[in-house]
Formats: structure tokens, C-alpha cells, sequence
């Protein structure tokens, strides 16, 4: 077949069950749709997957060259085919092309050694780190700090990524500049949104009485040369591999703030446990692989159910920006209308992400998910470990619900009063997390990586490319040189805004 395009005529063509039947037909279900790895618990037992659906979609799999497409991002191979790049952030976390990895290991070993020289205040008394990126470059440190380190006293750390003043000011607001450093996350060192806040961090330096307002300056980019053209010396500045996308970045320099604030020691280990996953996705049969059974699913609710949306709910404040991180990394990666090769997609690919943090999503999207017309494939995220000190009954309540409403979800109830009738039948995927901590956030974040890498194999289009942003950004540009001409609507909208 044409190994560009899908065929889902065997998917389509299998009889359809409730879940409530999949569970009374199948003692074993449980058993059989979860796995355990990496001190991650995954159950798929209340998704429509079977046996049957497994077995098509690993012909699916089969046809597309799933096994020598993953084999070829692991080997640095150029995957990225529009661009003509390898796809490297495995190497960052030791799976990869013995090249890249010992690449990523020597830039690990000089990230450590700045580390170590702030530790040893080489640089003067640190007390805080403002770290101005966009995109990828802030979406990664931000949840690492946020998830691990709120109890961590090392370093103070604020991520900033608007281009709204109000977001750096707020930031610059809480510390003292002749004891902050500022790190510019940019790939490329060109990003307008984060030259632009850097240049009035440096502003702020200066008016904070500063000496060397550039020697408080950290570069994280796979541009080094522009880095120190900008004035950042190149002993302060952290390069990481061009073949790392911003969006798959945190396990590279640009994961410094969290290796600052959390210790190299919770660093390494948010590695491995993200190369654990990465081994487990290398070697597992399809039936057993945890990314491979995500995509199935996902695969299954876009293609055969019309699913627009995905949601993801995360049962642990330590884990509260998780879902925004996740709608970077899957809608950015697959939401795509061309395939690899160049042809329209005739098909959905991405679904929209979406998400929140339990109890309070319950309070405020939950009747859409269990009565609404709309049926939304849910995923819910929980750690059987507390994050707090207090009474067992906080976590206690926190778990029950969460597992309370998958089940809800799956059997419904019925009324003969419409308005309190439950449809049921709503699928959901539950991840049990042993704990929150660097090997298994490090895990999680790799299970969503090749998970959305599989999706993109098996829907044929490429995973690692992004021009849907650069649009926009162009005309913005454009239009603050005066040289765009836009519709009289945005017209009429500048005028009113700059007079």
C-alpha cells in the first residue's frame, strides 16, 4: 500500500461494544490493558480498545514502518523530512546515535560546571533566576520547577514567556537584581518575544545599580555564536544540539533553571527515568507498549468515533501546568493537513488539547463530559503518594474522586428524567503515578513524547516541523516595520490601538 496514507478500513469495520460490555465479556480486561513502568501504573480497560483493535492497529503500524521509523529516531537518522533534520532529544537522556549522545553528555558536563561555579558564587552571592523563553523554551523549566520544586529552597526561580510587560515586571518585581541571574532560552537567538524581554531584564539590571549587567546573563541556544555577538560571554553561554527541538528541549540546556533550583542530582534523574521509557519503547511488543497503546487509543476515538477533543486531568497540583505542556507538544507536533510526503490528509489528525487540574475541573467542565453531545476521550493523572503534610484524608478524597469519575463516566446511570440521565459509556485512561518525583515526571514526559511520535507515524505526517507558527509572527513583524497591508477589519483594530 501507499506507506504516505492510512488505511483504516479494518479499524472501522470491527463491531463497536460499550464498555460496560468489554468488561462483562473479559474477566481479564484489567489485566490485560494495563502495564506498569517506570513507577507509572497505566490503565486502558475503560477506553473501547480490544484485542481486536490492538491486532488491526498494529497491521496499521506494520504498513506505515512504525518499527523502522522509531528504529531511525534513535539512530539520529534525518526524520524530520521537511526540514531535512535528525531528531535527537533522546540522545539528551543517553538513547541515541553513540555521537549524539556523547554530543549531549559533553554539553550536560558544561552545563554542570557553570552549575557548580554559581553553587560556589563565582559569580557573585545567587539567590534567584529569571528564565525568559517562549514555547518550549519556558513550557519544560516551568513545569519542572513548578511540579518538583516547590519545596526546594536552593534557588527562586520565575519562567517568563509573555511578551506582555506585565508578565516580566511581575517577575523582576519579586527579586533583587545584584543577586538574579537571567538566563535567555532561544534556540535560535533570534525569538522576537524573548529578545524583546530580555533587553529590558538588562534594563533592569542596569537601573538596580549593576556593574556588569551582561556578566548576570546565561545563554541557553543552539545558535552560540549569536548568543555571544549579543554580548553574553562564552563561558556562560549552554549550547544544546540543533537537531533538539524546542518543544522536546528540557532535557537539554534549556532544562537548566530546574537542574539549578532542583540540583543536578534530581536532573539526572529526571533523565533516566525519561530514558527508561525510551528503552521500553524501543523493546516492547505493541501489545505491551505504553506509548504504542496510547496512540491505538487516540487513534481509535479520532478516526472511528470522530473525537475533536482529548482531555487531560491532572489529580496533583504539583502537576497543574502538565496539561499546557502537553498542548504544546501534541498539537504542535500533529496538527497537521499535509503528510510527509507532501500530500493532503483526507483524514483528522491531531485532536484538540485540552485539560485541568481535579477537584476544580469537576466544578467546572465535568457536565459537559458526562452529559454534553460531545464525546471527549479523558485522561486522568494521579500519584498515590501525597505532595502535602496534611491530614490523610486531603489525598484520600483527592484519589476517590478522581477514580469515582472514570467510573461514573463508564457506567452512567439512567433516569427517566432527561435532565438527570446519565448516558455512561464515556471512555476513559488512568495514569497511577507511585510518586511525583524526577524519574517519574522524567518517565511520564517521555511516554507523551513517543506516544505522539507514534501518532504522527501511524496518521503519516511529520511530527517535528511547526510553520503553522511562524504566520502570524511574520506578519507582526511586518506589520511594526509599516510594510503589511491587512483586511479593513485589522486595520480598523491597530488604528484604534496605536491612534
Amino acid at each position: 500500500m501507499n506507506m504516505s496514507l492510512p488505511d483504516w478500513s479494518a479499524v472501522k469495520s470491527l463491531e463497536a461494544s460499550t464498555l460496560t460490555e468489554l468488561f462483562a465479556r473479559d474477566a481479564d480486561r484489567v489485566a490485560k490493558l494495563s502495564a506498569d513502568v517506570a513507577g507509572i501504573h497505566f490503565d486502558w480497560s475503560k477506553t473501547h480498545l480490544t484485542p481486536e483493535l490492538i491486532a488491526a492497529f498494529s497491521k496499521i503500524a506494520a504498513d506505515m514502518g512504525l518499527v523502522a521509523k522509531r528504529d531511525a529516531l534513535f539512530a539520529g537518522e534525518k526524520i524530520n523530512v521537511t526540514e531535512g533534520r535528525a531528531v535527537e532529544h533522546t540522545a539528551e537522556r543517553g538513547e541515541g546515535s553513540p555521537d549524539s549522545v556523547a554530543r549531549a553528555q559533553a554539553y550536560h558536563a558544561r552545563m554542570r560546571a557553570l552549575i557548580d561555579a554559581i553553587e560556589a558564587e563565582a559569580f557573585g552571592p545567587v539567590r534567584s533566576i529569571i528564565h525568559i523563553g517562549i514555547g518550549g523554551s519556558a513550557l519544560g523549566p516551568d513545569l519542572l520547577v513548578d511540579a518538583l520544586g516547590r519545596d526546594a529552597d536552593r534557588y527562586e526561580v520565575a519562567v517568563v514567556s509573555n511578551v506582555d510587560g506585565v508578565a516580566l515586571e511581575t517577575a523582576l518585581d519579586r527579586f533583587d537584581p545584584a543577586t538574579t541571574l537571567i538566563a535567555i532560552a532561544s534556540k535560535t537567538f533570534t525569538t522576537t518575544e524573548t529578545m524583546l524581554n530580555a533587553e529590558s531584564a538588562i534594563s533592569w539590571l542596569m537601573q538596580g545599580g549593576v556593574a556588569d549587567p551582561y556578566g548576570k546573563l546565561v545563554a541557553l541556544t543552539a545558535a552560540p555564536e549569536k548568543a555571544i555577538a549579543f554580548g553574553i560571554d562564552e563561558t556562560r553561554v549552554l549550547p544544546f544540539n540543533e537537531s533538539v527541538g524546542g518543544r522536546y528541549s528540557l532535557w537539554s540546556s534549556i532544562g537548566f533553571p530546574a537542574a539549578l533550583a532542583l540540583g543536578w542530582d534530581a536532573f539526572e534523574e529526571l533523565l533516566e527515568g525519561a530514558a527508561e521509557m525510551d528503552r521500553h519503547f524501543r523493546l516492547a511488543a505493541f501489545e505491551e507498549n505504553v506509548p504504542v497503546l496510547a496512540a491505538f487509543a487516540d487513534l481509535y476515538y479520532t478516526q472511528v468515533r470522530g473525537c475533536e477533543t482529548r482531555a487531560t486531568f491532572a489529580y496533583d497540583e504539583r502537576l497543574a501546568l502538565l496539561p499546557s505542556y502537553l498542548q504544546q507538544l501534541e498539537m504542535e507536533s500533529n496538527g497537521k493537513r499535509v503528510t510527509a510526503k507532501g500530500e493532503p490528509v483526507t483524514y483528522p489528525t491531531a485532536p484538540i488539547t485540552w485539560g485541568g487540574v481535579g477537584t476544580d475541573a469537576q466544578h467546572a467542565v465535568f457536565q459537559l463530559l458526562h452529559q454534553g453531545t460531545r464525546l471527549v476521550p479523558l485522561e486522568f493523572i494521579g500519584s498515590i503518594e501525597p505532595g502535602d503534610g496534611l491530614a490523610e484524608e486531603h489525598h484520600r478524597q483527592l484519589l476517590l474522586n478522581m477514580f469515582a469519575q472514570g467510573a461514573a463516566l463508564m457506567a452512567g446511570r439512567k433516569n427517566d428524567d432527561l435532565a438527570r440521565d446519565y448516558p455512561g459509556d464515556r471512555p476513559s485512561a488512568t495514569l497511577l503515578l507511585d510518586t511525583v518525583d524526577p524519574r517519574t515526571l522524567g518517565a511520564i514526559l517521555a511516554f507523551y513524547e513517543q506516544r505522539t511520535f507514534v501518532n504522527a507515524v501511524l496518521l503519516g505526517i511529520n511530527a517535528f516541523d511547526q510553520f503553522g507558527v511562524e504566520l502570524g509572527k511574520e506578519m507582526a513583524k511586518a506589520a511594526g516595520a509599516g510594510g503589511e497591508g491587512f483586511d479593513p477589519s485589522t486595520e480598523d483594530l491597530i488604528a484604534r490601538a496605536f491612534k
